[in-house]
């Protein structure tokens, strides 16, 4: 039988030995070796933050994970912001500024003073990193392993009783609510699509947090959400007893999240559209001059059907198009979940004059952001593609096959300006009659106009992170005096007496 490495090499483990003797020598100064990270947690501003990718393996998510955090660390440099996930090491080597708060063991603040500073230091420069590469390694067999182990189980099923178990119905059991709420002094649900039918395990799973943070009167805000679609009767049900409570909820669009807020009983004065959390994180990363490459995602998921017949033809005329305009296709994965992006994607380059590597599994959201910044155009079925093009100036053809995206990407278009006219980004239904004269359409119609459409593009997206960093500005005001503890004369929002 093989042997399955460390994924700790040598170099790595006298690091950790390394940090071990220079933890001993800071042992006097334990009180301040606090602030440098995890903190000693006395005296510190405890932030918890829900979020919709406790996998972290969405570069989207991840890169709304870290402009959150960055501002946060602006107002507050010595706060503990603890980040929910199910992947400690592998937040650790992401968002190094943040401490994971692990949900599947408790969710509990990890430890403080020296210990703390210990596993901060370590999982910044070794655990983290060592992390990702074995998780990058690694992913693709566990993958295929998990689809045998459970074909196994099955027809052993069926085997000994004759019987096939029917799929089991409904979403698993909630967890409890994680214990660092206990002494949270905000509760923060980021930015994602989470809050809709289409992923009711979160939605609820973030509403009880809400819930259970309210009931402690502890100040609880959503921030860059995208609303809906939603018509599960349950989920109607405990959004409208829950969101009237939060204290704000800024939203990603402002065409359907607006509506839907009010019919569930929100206070207008506690509903603010600031655009995605991530529009920011890729106009830092836009280049002066303009991209020459074709970018391509197709993802194709439970709640994103692709008939083989839409597939193939948006692959024809991608790579017919890539060759016609004498340039290179270009790859563009942003979410390693069940490989769901690249599956779908790598095979469309098949017959292509020239193309672009992949970025490695184990690549950052900034590189990928950076191949977008390459791009003169980009063709994709994946939101935050489209929103780091947009951000950066350049025009996507967005591909849509279900109301969840078509959702999205109104919405976005809607804040970029282009919802009329469809410049900058334009939205073809993948079941629409002639799929291929739409998309050769659009995609040329785009190149010839990118040019002329970027410095507006740019403007929309430097309104929008205006418009984030005013709602954050009314999220601060909700702790007395916005750089120390909570106090007991909390500034109120707008509209609050």
């Amino acid at each position: 039988m093989s042997r399955v490495r460390s994924p700790y090499s040598v170099k790595d483990c006298r690091a950790i030995d390394s940090l071990r003797i220079r933890a001993r020598a800071e042992r006097r100064k334990e009180s301040s070796v606090g602030n440098s990270g995890a903190g000693d947690g006395a005296g510190k501003i405890k932030i918890l933050v829900d979020n919709g990718e406790y996998w972290l393996r969405d570069r989207g998510d991840i890169a709304m994970m870290v402009m959150t955090v960055e501002r946060l660390r602006e107002r507050w440099p010595h706060a503990r912001i603890g980040m929910l996930t199910d992947e400690p090491h592998i937040l650790r080597g992401v968002l190094p500024q943040a401490e994971p708060v692990v949900a599947n063991s408790g969710g509990d603040w990890g430890r403080s003073g020296l210990a703390g500073w210990l596993e901060e230091t370590a999982g910044l420069h070794v655990l983290g990193p060592a992390a990702m590469r074995w998780r990058s390694a690694t992913e693709v067999p566990k993958h295929y392993l998990r689809g045998a182990k459970d074909w196994v189980r099955k027809e052993v099923h069926v085997l000994s009783t004759g019987e096939r178990k029917p799929e089991p119905a409904g979403m698993p059991d909630l967890p409890p609510v994680p214990g660092a709420l206990a002494d949270a002094d905000l509760v923060i649900a980021q930015g994602g699509g989470y809050m809709t039918d289409v992923d009711l395990y979160q939605a609820h799973r973030t509403l009880n947090l809400l819930e259970a943070a309210q009931r402690r009167g502890i100040p609880n805000v959503m921030i860059g959400q995208g609303m809906g679609p939603m018509r599960d009767r349950e989920l109607l049900r405990r959004a409208a007893e829950v969101l009237p409570g939060a204290d704000l909820i800024a939203l990603r669009e402002g065409r359907r999240g607006p509506r839907l807020l009010a019919e569930l009983g929100v206070a207008a004065d506690r509903i603010l559209v600031t655009g995605d959390d991530a529009v920011e994180f890729a106009y830092r990363l836009r280049r002066p001059c303009i991209g020459t490459d074709l970018g391509l995602c197709l993802r194709i998921s439970d709640d994103f059907k692709v008939s083989d017949s839409a597939r193939d033809t948006l692959g024809a005329v991608v790579r017919r198009e890539a060759a016609e305009l004498n340039t290179s296709l270009a790859p563009l994965i942003i979410s390693e979940y069940d490989d769901e992006d690249r599956r779908h994607t790598l095979p469309l380059l098949a017959g292509a004059v020239r193309t672009r590597p992949a970025i490695g599994r184990a690549g950052t959201a900034q590189e990928v952001a950076r191949q977008v910044s390459r791009c003169r155009v980009l063709v994709t079925s994946a939101y935050h593609l489209a929103v780091f093009a947009l951000s950066q100036g350049i025009p996507a053809v967005a591909v849509t096959a279900s109301q969840y995206y078509d959702d999205k990407f109104y919405g976005l278009a809607d804040m970029f300006g282009a919802d009329a006219a469809g410049e900058g980004l334009r939205i073809v239904h993948l079941d629409v009659d002639n799929l291929d004269g739409e998309l050769s359409r659009a995609i040329r119609q785009l190149w010839e106009s990118a040019p002329e459409l970027r410095d507006a593009l740019q403007q929309r997206a430097a309104e929008q992170i205006d418009a984030n960093r005013a709602g954050l500005d009314r999220v601060y005001g909700l702790l007395a005096g916005g750089a120390g503890l909570p106090g007991g004369s909390a500034e109120p929002v707008q509209g609050e007496g």
